[in-house]
């Protein structure tokens, strides 16, 4: 299965978990390896100067599909 940043990005845009999150810019997607099916998905978002929202994000789960992505 390949994922792309806009599939990502609507993903994102549909869960709970993001309701009051947006997004700085694309989500960027980075393969472990050559070799691995794992990838890295970083995500920018606009956030005080706390870090409230980013915080909130840690340790969270959510479904990409038959995945679970953890934050």
């Amino acid at each position: 299965m390949r994922i792309t940043s806009d599939e990502v990005e609507r993903i994102l845009k549909s869960n709970h978990i993001f309701n009051n999150i947006v997004l700085a810019s694309k989500p960027r997607i980075v393969k472990v390896s050559l070799k691995s099916d794992i990838v890295i998905i970083w995500i920018g978002i606009w956030d005080a100067q706390s870090s409230s929202k980013a915080k909130s994000l840690i340790n969270q789960r959510f479904n990409i599909g038959r995945f679970t992505a953890t934050i």
